[in-house]
């Protein structure tokens, strides 16, 4: 055993006996309600084998770990052991939140010029497929000091069911298609994911049982030896060997660079627990990811500017021009402020500020648009409707992450978001291991994006590259759990965060009538991206008549949540589209209590 957590009250000592998946998945469904606790994520074989560590007495931990171990194995281009995520825990009890960072960190050998040659920046393209842009994975080192912290089951027992799912294989659906061949091309480059991704070099085909036995093997090593065999030993090897030499086929033409990881960065490597970022809205308190993630601070600077309007009472065409208006503010100041505090002096408790998002709120007019990019503010020294100093473009970071969110029938709740960054990752597969690697270092800027203005997020020796993931846990005044949600998306998640918020929480709408709903996201760019939801619609007409541009995104996030009912019911909430739809499920459903 890892830990016998205190998150069950001493007279409910949760069961130790082994989490088996069911033999029989539930069809997917967006939304669920009961008691017992809840499991949203975006597979619903992911989310069965969270239900059936809740239904076999594990807490809200125990099915977050065992729910995420599971994507890695039915979403291996979104999450998986070779990336890394943020947890944010709500703990019953203590009616307190806590967090931990789990982001890869570069190597120590790292410095600004990671991304460049001859004094300029390789293409963003040859970045994405290389050794240069792994990090090294956090999500082992998550699990586990998430499970010593406040679990209550080994990680042995919580990774049997992934690792039955990755034997016996799952059904392959038109997503897991479509994401494979929007990667054929670079998957066919590495023997090692040719093998496992495309069989018999095709696709795989929809409603076919794909498995990965592989992957099976490396969990059950975690299993019997800890995730201290991924940082020490022979798996850390075949990971250190595959980034310095990644494992190209002979005949492919693309350019693949090799990276510095070493097993020293490996067996150096650090979760960290923190204090979550706290804001106040509408008598609620918001808490969120504090940096190295750009999300707790940029959602909460958000909330506070819109907090002064009465989103309520506001015409669809005011609530979107102000939500798009506070997210292109939020934007500017994450942009010159936000990186890994243990490199930046990052005014976290400034940008959280009341008084700093109401000297950003006056720059907001209801008749005219402000314009891209916006300059900063200055968290220090905040002046009323300041011009801010010199702006900077927001960097591209991209858009491949998973969000799972748990609660437990003692009212635990965990929203957990991991990533390998992009769709697919780096591409690159370590042989015989399973498993994709992260192409996270990506996230950092390749150069500033404004050489005028420093730049947070360069990258650096052992520095986390900043994120966007945005996983939310909101109490009532009585330090209770009301919701809990979060999304994939790149610098998406947080306009996706922010907008699903205000969706329910002021526009009253269910939750998961807020995940659905169409979405918009400004990130400190020339144009708004919409969906088609909102792009065909009267209301882009009457935007853009303030000033507003528009591009269009056929889609933005793909959300997930709980929500705790007055009745002590839970609500489980998911798309119900985005990515083929996502999976909502409770321990024993009620409609009414």
């Amino acid at each position: 055993m890892l830990s016998i957590g205190a998150a069950a009250p001493p007279t409910e000592t949760p069961a130790k006996a082994p989490a088996k998946a069911p033999e029989k998945t539930p069809a997917k469904t967006p939304v669920a309600v009961g008691y017992g606790g809840a499991v949203s994520s975006v597979d619903k074989d992911a989310s069965a084998v969270g239900i059936e560590v809740l239904r076999r007495g594990g807490n809200a931990v125990d099915a977050a770990v065992a729910t995420a171990a599971a994507l890695g194995v039915t979403e291996p281009y979104s999450a998986g052991i070779g990336g890394g995520g943020y947890f944010v825990y709500y703990d019953a009890r203590s009616r307190s939140v806590h967090t931990i960072d789990g982001r890869e960190t570069a190597p120590r050998s790292a410095d600004a010029t990671l991304f460049q040659e001859d004094g300029k920046p390789i293409p963003f393209a040859e970045g994405v497929t290389s050794g240069l842009s792994v990090g090294t994975p956090g999500t082992p080192a998550t699990w586990e000091r998430a499970l010593d912290s406040w679990g209550s089951t080994s990680l042995r027992q919580l990774l049997k069911p992934a690792e039955r799912l990755a034997k016996d294989g799952f059904t392959v659906d038109e997503t897991f298609r479509s994401q494979t061949a929007s990667n054929q091309a670079r998957f066919a480059d590495f023997p090692a994911s040719a093998e496992l991704f495309l069989p018999g070099g095709e696709l795989p085909v929809t409603g076919s049982v794909f498995k990965n036995p592989d992957l099976a093997r490396t969990y059950a090593e975690l299993g019997r030896h800890g995730t201290g065999a991924l940082y020490r030993g022979d798996l850390a090897r075949d990971i250190v060997r595959t980034v310095r030499t990644p494992p190209v086929d002979p005949d492919a033409t693309r350019k693949v660079r090799a990276g510095d990881l070493t097993t020293g960065d490996l067996a150096a490597y650090r979760t960290k627990r923190q204090a979550p970022t706290k804001i106040s809205y509408r008598g609620l308190d918001v808490y969120g990811m504090a940096p190295s993630s750009s999300g707790g601070t940029s959602v909460g600077e958000a909330l506070n500017i819109l907090e002064s309007t009465d989103l309520a009472r506001a015409t669809q065409k005011q609530y979107l021009h102000r939500f798009i208006e506070a997210s292109r503010i939020a934007f500017a100041d994450r942009g010159r402020w936000v990186g890994d505090p243990a490199f930046e002096d990052v005014p976290t408790k400034g940008l959280l500020s009341q008084r700093f998002a109401d000297s950003r709120e006056c720059l907001i007019k209801d008749d005219v648009a402000l314009t891209s990019p916006l300059a900063p503010g200055d968290p220090a020294n905040p002046v009323d409707c300041a011009p801010g100093g010199t702006a900077a473009p927001t960097t591209y970071e991209g858009e491949s992450t998973t969000h799972l969110t748990t609660a437990d029938k003692w009212g635990n709740v965990v929203a957990y978001t991991l990533t390998i960054e992009s769709t697919g990752g780096s591409g690159i597969t370590v042989p015989g291991r399973g498993f994709l690697l992260n192409n996270e270092l990506t996230d950092f800027s390749f150069a500033a994006a404004n050489p005028a203005v420093h730049d947070p997020n360069l990258p650096g020796p052992g520095k986390r590259p900043r994120s966007s993931m945005s996983p939310t846990i909101v109490l009532d005044g009585r330090d209770r759990p009301l919701l809990a949600l979060g999304s994939p998306g790149g610098a998406t998640i947080i306009t996706t965060v922010i907008q699903t918020l205000t969706g329910h929480l002021d526009r009253g709408l269910p939750l998961v009538d807020a995940i659905a709903a169409p979405r918009a996201s400004q990130r400190n760019s020339a144009t708004t991206e919409l969906e088609p939801g909102l792009y065909d619609s009267a209301l882009r007409g009457q935007l853009e008549a303030l000033g507003h541009g528009f591009t269009r995104n056929p889609e933005i996030g793909a959300a997930t949540g709980v929500q705790r009912l007055p009745d002590g019911r839970w609500v489980a909430a998911a798309e119900k589209d985005r990515r083929g739809g996502g999976s909502a499920m409770v321990v024993h459903p009620a409609d009414r209590p």
